[in-house]
């Protein structure tokens, strides 16, 4: 069964902190629910972050987040395809597709130059689902990062 794709909200933060803190523990974060439902509440209210939704019956399975950006060479604004996460149960049944598709068509409707995305050098999964999707490997910039 497909889930339903939709824009997030303010209403969704309880459920989706969920999926943001199993997203975060992902990545290595140690767990914090209330932290991520602040961090998600302040986004959505400030506008900061456009999130759509993965829903079952009565269950958010998956979101992608998107924040802002812009590009200079093209004067038009770019979307940092930011997080993806589909809960375990629900993987390989599509979501994580029609979450990427809900974004690509959300910036193209925004008149976005394009859509930018980072994932970990071992999630094989991961870019493999990119690439098959049309995405391209950046071989044109090298990209570096300053922790603070």
């Amino acid at each position: 069964m497909n889930a339903v794709i939709r824009r997030g909200g303010t209403s969704d933060v309880i459920a989706l902190a969920f999926l943001f803190d199993a997203y975060r523990q992902f990545y290595g974060q140690q767990p914090d629910r209330e932290a991520a439902r602040k961090f998600l509440a302040d986004r959505l209210e400030r506008k900061e972050s456009v999130v759509f939704v993965a829903e079952k019956p009565g269950l958010l399975v998956g979101f992608v987040q998107l924040f802002p950006s812009h590009s200079s060479a093209s004067m038009k604004p770019v979307w940092i395809l930011n997080d993806l996460f589909v809960a375990v149960d629900h993987r390989r049944s599509s979501v994580a597709t029609q979450l990427i598709h809900a974004a690509v068509e959300f910036a193209r409707q925004s008149g976005a130059a394009r859509l930018d995305l980072a994932t970990a050098v071992d999630n094989s999964a991961a870019q493999a689902l990119y690439e098959k999707l049309g995405w391209k490997r950046d071989t044109a910039f090298a990209h570096y990062k300053y922790v603070v």
